[in-house]
């Protein structure tokens, strides 16, 4: 549905908004979404529908990663929800470890035995795992990896197949994958031919054949000196074909550039073994085969909605013979217009709904052939004598597999793809194989539907096909169903008899062509084959030798748990990296929901707590009280200034917050810091305003230009009685208005200002609130945290004067030469 994870709810919603309300087939749904802390009775007020109708409660799954936390409930009253998400909401799902762990008792009373077959990524670290539950559980579970062929587990659970002794295998695949020499340069190449082939690319007939390819097309695709453009930023899939070429020891990737057409022209950086190279994206088509007449191959990873103009343009260029399509879902009719433009100007493609190709040695079609370990678990560096083709890409990984285990190797494998109406059919590949000196045999695998494998049938009859074929058509099950079968690809379907899987399997070996009795005997039916080539002389096994060495990503080694790094960064405050963003281990949606305000927000941000409410509101009162203080201080001054010169919001912002400092709004940080060390000293108020006389120093938070006892500041008389009135104790507050009394009795002006009362009222907040340690109060003030709530005030107010000024469309500010004294050194004269 996405190629993102999307949950459930929303993908029906998606569904029901573009769905027309006038269709015949509405998509109306009713659901509630419910968490560890609902409501129930809130809920049944929002949804009274859940009282009168069968429920069905599953876990709001995402599509392409479903985390399942359980089996869905059908048929279920409110209570019967209710009942089911019990022991099941907000338990976090490990997959089948523990649903083994959790139902050992039912399994070990039914003498239940588990078989398990993996590959991919770091496989051997999965299956160590199983292995390790079945011993701790005492279930018998068997584990086999690419060793073993992905059927063969069925037999031994059926006791047709002996389950043989597994020797232990490696933790997992990195060992593939370090370089141990250390060494920077390309690796020498392990072999540049096919164990029996010519060491050139010419093509030769086999003796006999009949010469049957489609004029103007070339029975070779792809050669150590291909070069292709890739049309999508896909890094992930140019890097892996960047991979294989290193590994293959070819002299230059072949990768020559990228086309994005949502991007201007630019160069993407890639590696190339433990070099950084960079590749050029190009935004429109025509500049790119311009600037790279070289490359004959196009890999299209456009989406199903641009891959048909993007191929048709692309078949406008003489230079290009090959097209890969990777997207899956382009309309039959549009597929067949690509063919028929294709056969006209002698251009082969691959797909669409495919993975690729992959020619050992030589060159790979994106992320065919899985990653690096099983790039060189299968050999695929270095071509072998068996070629195959197949429609479904994943199998064509399975091949490459069986191929490696049972031969000398791959020399060239394509994937058609799975729609109905493939680019390229089983035939065109099989013929150019069967003119390629070094292949010496052929690997088909079919499926239920279409008859494209009749047409390898009369090949072999008439004679065009000379060389040994191995073909199985999967799909033979479909037989034991009464009805008729979609399988997993477009084309998967047997809409007459000919069509099945069983059909053709027969036809072809009536034909003379190497049928297995199942998929399961395909690999023993290969071997036997390559095995009387061997014998007959047609094959001359070369000596193989150890895998060329290929550095591992960073990404990679870390996930395998191989090597560690100091983050760059640390962060305790915030976290979006999940479905939901995160303040301080609180979700956004319980800061809403909790309306813990722009003052609760802080407390999470700043200080990592939930203040009490009282806090909240005093941090929110201390923002509005200094959000502004007229255009004639010095930060609103330089805004004002900034903004009719012309600049932007946050340069003239900024120039604003650079004048904040001690002598303008910087003093609550140094009236809480001075305040509190004499207080915490245990020296009266009296010698605290004698000893700061005598230093020569000001009270900061004590004064101002214009208020004064009889003139008193309005914003400190709010904060003051709040304070006093909320806070659980003011012991610094206390101390600091007994300040004022001496200073005032002084000059009436020397009053406690809003910075001042600000300051030492934080204090009180910080080590009163019960939040904090008197240890991380003190912390809190030593790192200026308290002149963060001036400037985060202040700036609303600059702001405003910015949006003030451009809203007057006032001009350039000059200063009147009136309000300027110039006082200038007298003429000195000699």
């Amino acid at each position: 549905m996405s190629a993102k994870a999307i949950s459930e709810q929303t993908g029906k919603e998606l569904l029901y908004k573009y769905i027309c309300t006038t269709s015949a087939i509405q998509n109306r749904f009713k659901y509630a979404r419910v968490t560890p802390d609902t409501d129930w009775a809130r809920l049944l007020q929002d949804h009274p529908w859940l009282l009168s109708q069968s429920l069905v409660v599953k876990p709001d799954q995402l599509i392409k990663r479903r985390g399942k936390l359980g089996l869905v409930g059908v048929n279920l009253t409110l209570d019967g929800v209710k009942s089911w998400l019990k022991p099941r909401l907000g338990q976090e799902a490990t997959g089948i470890v523990r649903a083994i762990r959790d139902y050992q008792g039912p399994l070990k009373e039914h003498e239940v035995t588990i078989f398990v077959r993996r590959g991919g990524p770091n496989y051997q670290e999965g299956l160590r795992v199983m292995g390790e539950v079945g011993k701790t559980t005492g279930i018998p579970i068997h584990v086999f990896g690419t060793e073993t062929h992905m059927t063969a587990i069925v037999g031994m659970a059926l006791g047709h197949r002996p389950i043989p002794n597994q020797p232990p295998t490696a933790a997992h695949t990195a060992n593939f994958l370090l370089n141990a020499s250390g060494s920077t340069s390309t690796p020498a190449p392990s072999r540049t031919a096919s164990f029996s082939e010519s060491r050139t690319d010419e093509v030769a007939p086999a003796k006999k054949a009949k010469p049957a390819m489609l004029q103007g097309k070339s029975a070779t695709l792809f050669s150590r000196h291909t070069k292709a453009i890739v049309w999508g930023m896909q890094t992930r899939a140019v890097q892996g074909m960047l991979d294989f070429d290193y590994v293959c020891s070819r002299d230059e990737p072949s990768v020559a550039a990228m086309v994005y057409p949502f991007t201007g022209d630019h160069k993407q950086k890639f590696y190339w073994g433990h070099k950084e190279i960079l590749i050029p994206v190009f935004k429109n088509m025509a500049d790119a085969m311009k600037k790279h007449p070289e490359v004959d191959v196009l890999i299209n990873f456009a989406s199903l909605r641009s891959a048909y103009d993007s191929t048709m343009e692309t078949m406008n260029y003489a230079q290009i013979r090959t097209i890969a399509i990777i997207a899956e879902g382009i309309p039959e009719a549009l597929t067949r217009k690509l063919i028929k433009k294709a056969d006209q100007k002698g251009v082969t493609i691959i797909g669409p709904a495919t993975v690729g190709g992959i020619k050992p040695g030589c060159f790979k079609i994106g992320n065919t052939g899985g990653m690096l370990d099983n790039i060189l678990a299968s050999k695929l560096y270095r071509p072998g004598s068996v070629a195959y083709v197949s429609r479904s890409g994943g199998m064509s990984n399975e091949l490459n597999n069986i191929i490696s285990r049972t031969t000398d190797g791959v020399y060239e494998g394509v994937a058609i793809g799975g729609d109905r109406y493939p680019g390229s059919t089983f035939m065109d590949h099989v013929l150019r194989y069967q003119d390629t000196a070094g292949v010496k045999m052929i690997v088909v695998l079919g499926e239920i539907g279409g008859t494209e494998e009749y047409k390898i049938c009369r090949g072999v009859t008439e004679g065009r096909i000379t060389k040994p074929v191995v073909c199985w058509c999967i799909g033979t099950c479909a037989a034991m169903f009464s009805s008729e079968v979609q399988f997993g690809h477009a084309g998967a379907c047997a809409n007459q008899a000919s069509e099945t899987a069983v059909a053709k399997n027969q036809a072809l070996k009536e034909a003379g062509v190497f049928v297995p009795r199942s998929f399961d005997e395909l690999g023993e039916i290969i071997q036997s084959v390559y095995e009387d080539l061997v014998a007959r002389g047609v094959i001359v096994p070369a000596q193989e030798v150890p895998p060329p060495t290929v550095p591992m990503d960073y990404s990679w080694a870390r996930e395998l748990g191989l090597i560690r790094k100091p983050a760059s960064f640390m962060t305790s405050i915030c976290d979006e990296r999940g479905q939901e963003l995160i303040y301080a281990g609180m979700p956004i949606t319980e800061v809403f929901k909790e309306e813990m305000g722009i003052g609760g927000v802080l407390g999470l941000l700043w200080f990592q707590k939930r203040l009490p409410k009282y806090s909240c509101q005093f941090i929110e009162m201390c923002l509005m009280v200094t959000a502004d203080h007229g255009p004639a201080v010095s930060g609103a001054h330089n805004t004002i200034i900034c903004a009719r010169a012309g600049k932007d919001l946050v340069s003239s912002l900024t120039s604003g917050l650079l004048t904040i400092g001690d002598r303008f709004g910087g003093a609550l940080d140094a009236a809480a810091k001075m305040f509190s060390k004499a207080f915490d000293s245990g020296i009266i108020p009296m010698e605290f305003v004698n000893k700061m006389k005598k230093e020569g120093k000001l009270i900061m938070g004590i004064g101002h230009r214009v208020k004064s006892i009889n003139n008193p500041d309005m914003r400190v008389q709010i904060l003051k009685d709040y304070v006093r009135q909320h806070f659980p104790a003011t012991p610094l507050l206390d101390y600091a208005l007994e300040v004022e009394k001496i200073t005032t009795s002084k000059k009436p002006n020397l009053i406690l200002n809003v910075d001042g009362l600000i300051g030492v009222a934080f204090v009180d907040m910080l080590r009163h609130c019960g939040s904090f340690t008197r240890e991380e109060a003190d912390e809190y003030i030593d790192i200026g945290a308290l002149n963060g709530i001036f400037v985060l005030g202040r700036s609303m107010g600059f702001i405003g004067h910015y949006l003030d000024q451009k809203r007057l469309k006032q001009g350039l500010y000059r200063h009147p030469w009136d309000d300027i004294s110039y006082v200038l050194p007298e003429h000195m004269s000699m």
